[in-house]
């Protein structure tokens, strides 16, 4: 059962929900804005009439402009696909907050590429700045929920990944309107195609320098015998003294965590990989995260991203000024709802519910629009103006993404990052989002052939997928919301459907959750620093 609280672990200082843990999480999700630009730029940039020329797209045929469009969307997502595989080891090796440094100046190699294509240079530079852009991608897709997730208390760690989320649909926003904007004013002319590619400079740029504002990962740190620097970064971004109680039991849970899992799998970089594979509870989690991605990305939701003007086109809007506007108010509408969730969803009313709720509602609204279309045939039938049945399949687009927004759209990402122990967080996560961008780069590469082959088909078809997860996710899928990173391997030991009720309970009870720290103010004599309280059976208190 859903909490409807914020549930704490333990009694915890107000000074824990700082400034600087928010600043941190917003610096690091300047990948998730750079990430939601490029996903949402490219299709409104094909649109646009300077960029077919340049290309020469505008003189083929139908089927000859669906196999490049999709080769131009789809092999960023390739990209992404071994960039989320190979954030792995650049996370292992120089940590997550190095790691991103390194993700932001490939990535500005990468936008630079596309922006200096020409009709001249044919797609080719296009084509290798795409796939590197994607490479830089998916690793910042890797490390970004991680970082957020290892430095977050466990009471708001929904909220800060959120953040990454809510990073995402500011660089949508900016990536839906870009088009509709240079297309209104802007002249005809390279510069007007050329603008959308050079913004990504800024949010790849902005990345690199928030880098280094951050502070390294103390789970990371800790993960490295930094014991001391994992201490000094742990007690800054709680805003305690390092001496403090709640900091000294953090770390304290944090290198018990650390030595238990090493102490089952040893030590080096393939060491979590064979864990992973040889652990049948880990593969459990792994799958059910992939199975969340899947999730995702049949509600239909990347092929509305890279193809909104061939989404909206079916429904009965013609014109491309008129496309990229309604494309335009998609992103504000998804924004809007994604803040909703970050401010007030996620850790009120959990993961689980969220999931359920976006998937009848979005089936709903994408069974609706199928049946429109094929009954009212709107693409047989143009017209300047839509019709009462366009408008009001418009009307039920808007209101899916008010269903996808808040749910389906960040939920994934926050699971991801929460569920595995923190030894092998950073390999599992590089399968998890690499899972994400695969299953994105299938339903980019075949989108416009969908349309022409099925038509109306394919809003039918995302939207009995949805329905087949609702029993999905309230049979396999347990709630995570307020459970410490520390604690997951006892949740998921549990039945799902009552895993998050019976431990946040026995949490509460070995915290003696009262409202104040027990013993607050003791201190070793022997060494001045603070020893975790501890219960009969050794469990820290």
């Amino acid at each position: 059962m859903v909490k409807l609280t914020i549930v704490e672990d333990r009694p915890t200082p107000k000074e824990v929900y700082n400034w600087r843990v928010y600043f941190l999480a917003s610096m690091a999700c300047w990948a998730s804005v750079m990430i939601g630009y490029d996903s949402a730029f490219i299709g409104s940039a094909m649109a646009l009439k300077s960029f077919k020329d340049e290309f020469g797209l505008s003189t083929k045929t139908k089927a000859e402009f669906n196999f490049l469009s999709a080769n131009i969307v789809s092999c960023y997502q390739a990209g992404c696909f071994f960039g989320a595989l190979s954030g792995y080891f650049v996370g292992f090796y120089f940590g997550r907050k190095w790691g991103l440094f390194v993700a932001s100046l490939v990535f500005i190699v990468g936008s630079i590429l596309q922006t200096v294509a020409s009709g001249k240079t044919g797609l080719g530079i296009m084509y290798a700045g795409r796939i590197i852009a994607g490479w830089s991608v998916g690793v910042a897709s890797n490390l970004t929920p991680i970082y957020i997730a290892e430095i977050s208390p466990p009471a708001i760690r929904g909220r800060l990944i959120g953040i990454y989320e809510l990073g995402w649909q500011i660089g949508a926003v900016v990536g839906f309107w870009i088009g509709y904007g240079v297309n209104q004013h802007i002249p005809y002319g390279n510069v007007q195609w050329i603008i959308p590619f050079a913004v990504q400079l800024i949010p790849g740029g902005m990345l690199g320098l928030g880098c280094l504002t951050l502070k390294e990962s103390p789970r990371w740190l800790a993960s490295r015998d930094r014991y001391d620097s994992a201490l000094a970064n742990l007690a800054l971004i709680r805003h305690l003294p390092a001496d403090h109680v709640y900091v000294q039991e953090e770390l304290y849970e944090i290198k018990s965590a650390i030595e238990h899992d090493e102490e089952k799998a040893g030590r080096g970089i393939l060491a979590p990989i064979k864990t992973l594979f040889s652990n049948r509870s880990y593969m459990k989690r792994l799958a059910l995260c992939v199975s969340l991605f899947i999730g995702q990305n049949v509600t239909g939701i990347n092929a509305i991203n890279y193809y909104s003007p061939t989404v909206f086109a079916s429904i009965g809007v013609s014109g491309t000024s008129t496309s990229l506007l309604t494309t335009g108010v998609f992103g504000l509408i998804k924004f809007a709802v994604a803040l909703i969730w970050l401010l007030w969803l996620v850790d009120r009313y959990g993961r689980k519910l969220l999931l359920i709720i976006g998937s009848a509602g979005g089936a709903v609204c994408m069974y609706w629009i199928g049946i429109y279309i094929a009954v009212a045939k709107p693409a047989n039938n143009p017209s300047s103006n839509l019709s009462g049945g366009g408008i009001s399949a418009m009307v039920v687009f808007y209101l899916w993404t008010c269903f996808y927004g808040p749910t389906w759209n960040g939920t994934p990402w926050v699971m991801g990052a929460e569920v595995m122990p923190t030894f092998i967080r950073s390999a599992t996560q590089a399968i998890i989002a690499s899972s994400n961008w695969l299953f994105a780069f299938l339903i980019a590469r075949f989108t416009p052939q969908m349309f022409t082959a099925m038509g109306f088909g394919v809003y039918l078809f995302f939207a009995s997928l949805m329905v087949v997860s609702i029993p999905c996710v309230y049979f396999a899928v347990p709630e995570t919301s307020g459970i410490p990173l520390e604690h997951m391997d006892e949740l998921f030991a549990l039945s799902p459907r009552t895993a998050h009720t019976i431990l946040a309970e026995r949490l509460r009870a070995e915290h003696h959750m009262d409202g104040s720290f027990a013993d607050t103010d003791a201190k070793n004599p022997d060494d001045g620093h603070l020893e975790p309280a501890r219960s009969n059976d050794g469990r820290m208190v």
